[in-house]
């Protein structure tokens, strides 16, 4: 579906917009670039209730941290203004409205497990709701609800404008590190994963507006092949050149000395700096420690998650057999091979050379810094 399919409606989008829209919000509702499809095809999904953002954010439809954690706000803000457009009487007793915000928040954070950030996301929208609520004792006029969710419609178009800033300062902080040469980044950390820009994509994508030499690597990421399918697509889109190797060519690369750094993005960082990221990253940490090559990770402050000491608390999502077992819906393997499909890993404080946030970037030791940082 492409952009004149949504001229005739109106379209909320931030001043900064990047150039790869990944969803198009308007008064219909949430229209989603189907990720499944790309590279070869860009079809926008409607998404107008909480079962359908739920729905895309589960079968990535949707996919990296930020921005799920954005749809998810969005999609709270729909389904709470699809609740009281239906409500046929004048005033609503408040239990019944705290019984529809846990379960529009139930059904959105129970979609995926390890991305903090739509944790974050669906709070600050609860937390909205919730102050609101609290100048009413028993009853509520449906004309304070209608004010209510024009209320969360802007606090989720600001979560998404927060986001694009957020990248925007990472990238102009990270750039700085980045050093000439060749450049590996894994999975998709981009405009597809983010609200716009991208985290450690965007780092790369700064450093070569800014004309440094470098050359930029990309694992394919198996088993659902980001860095293949997305990352070149947007990089194919803004006309940035890049090199897309086997995932397992990377250790190989930097024995000879052609791998200057690699930067990854996150789904969740431990207090202690811990962080969790897609599967193969705690791999790459390995080797860059090895060939004593930096490694970094670029994450918003949304990413941290200072209610766990290390990454032995975050939980990592084991998703289903046939990513592995099908390539493109082709059979690659036998049917009834057993599978373990890990979708993240945890990279230990110690392999991390830096972390890139939009405040500023965090060194070791970490368990002090980051703490200085955010608090």
């Amino acid at each position: 579906m492409k952009n004149f399919f949504f001229q005739k409606e109106f379209i909320k989008s931030p001043k900064k917009v990047d150039l790869i829209k990944t969803w198009v919000w308007t008064e219909k509702g949430l229209y989603l670039l189907d990720q499944r499809k790309l590279p070869f095809r860009e079809d926008y999904i409607l998404c107008n209730n909480v079962l359908k953002i739920r729905y895309a954010i589960r079968n990535m439809i949707i996919r990296g941290a930020p921005a799920i954690g954005i749809c998810a706000a969005i999609g709270f803000a729909i389904e709470f203004k699809n609740f009281v457009s239906l409500l046929k009487s004048k005033e609503v007793l408040i239990r019944k409205i705290e019984e529809k915000i846990k379960k529009i928040a139930d059904l959105l954070i129970t979609s995926r497990p390890t991305a903090v950030n739509l944790f974050w996301a669906i709070s600050r929208m609860q937390n909205v709701c919730f102050k609101l609520l609290k100048g009413f004792e028993y009853k509520i006029k449906k004309e304070d609800l209608l004010y209510l969710s024009e209320v969360l419609e802007k606090e989720a178009f600001k979560i998404w404008e927060e986001d694009i800033e957020a990248n925007l300062a990472i990238a102009k902080y990270g750039e700085k590190l980045i050093p000439e040469g060749g450049i590996l980044t894994h999975c998709n950390t981009g405009a597809l994963a983010t609200g716009g820009y991208g985290t450690a994509l965007g780092v790369i994508r700064k450093a070569y507006e800014e004309n440094k030499k470098i050359k930029i690597f990309l694992s394919e990421t198996r088993p659902f092949l980001q860095g293949a399918r997305l990352t070149a697509w947007e990089l194919y889109k803004l006309k940035i050149p890049y090199i897309l190797i086997t995932d397992n060519c990377a250790g190989f690369l930097m024995k000879k000395g052609e791998i200057s750094a690699v930067i990854v993005g996150a789904d969740r960082i431990a207090s202690n700096g811990d962080t969790a990221n897609k599967i193969g990253t705690y791999s790459l940490a390995v080797l860059a420690n090895f060939h004593k090559i930096p490694f970094f990770v670029a994450a918003p402050l949304s990413t941290f998650d200072l209610t766990i000491k290390t990454g032995k608390e975050i939980p990592i999502e084991t998703r289903a057999a046939k990513e592995v077992l099908t390539c493109y819906k082709n059979k690659i393997a036998p049917p009834k091979s057993e599978v373990y499909n890990l979708a993240f890993d945890i990279t230990p404080n110690e392999l991390i050379n830096a972390i890139i946030t939009e405040k500023g970037i965090i060194y070791p030791p970490f368990e002090i810094n980051i703490y200085q940082l955010i608090k």
